[in-house]
């Protein structure tokens, strides 16, 4: 039952479960630094007495737990060369990387800087292996019969 498949296919997948992992980690680190990404929110607005600051920590939780379990079928997909999953692993990750920059824009903890800035770099490196020369030719070929079939 063993595939060849390509380095990049390989590091797709490897790099779309460190995006699930880190997002776990932020989320666990935004119930742990809850007040202070709510001080951020707060910082900078002029109508912040007037306005409930957003729950973070529940908004977060229900976007790892959507985003992880759409990564972990879209994933099945792709390994099993279906073109069309890489497309929307792809528009899975842009958005991920979206919302990583919206993170960014409310000026979290240093701490979610840097794991904000990690975060994109590696969602960088899924779009490009999810692109690379080698995956379109992965993705073009038959996929082989099981055996005694």
């Amino acid at each position: 039952m063993s595939q060849d498949r390509p380095a990049s296919v390989t590091m797709a997948v490897w790099m779309t479960w460190a995006l699930v992992v880190l997002s776990g980690v932020i989320a666990l680190l935004s119930l742990v630094f809850k007040s202070e990404l709510t001080d951020a929110w707060k910082s900078g607005r002029v109508n912040s007495g007037s306005v409930e600051p957003p729950a973070i920590v529940p908004v977060v939780v229900v976007m790892l737990i959507v985003v992880a379990l759409l990564a972990l079928v879209l994933m099945e997909f792709f390994r099993s060369r279906h073109g069309w999953a890489r497309a929307a692993l792809t528009v899975t990750v842009v958005l991920m990387a979206l919302s990583t920059l919206a993170t960014l824009r409310i000026g979290p903890p240093t701490l979610f800087v840097v794991l904000s800035v990690l975060g994109l770099v590696i969602q960088a490196g899924v779009v490009g292996a999810l692109w690379h020369r080698d995956t379109s030719a992965y993705l073009r070929e038959p996929a082989a019969e099981p055996a005694g079939t």
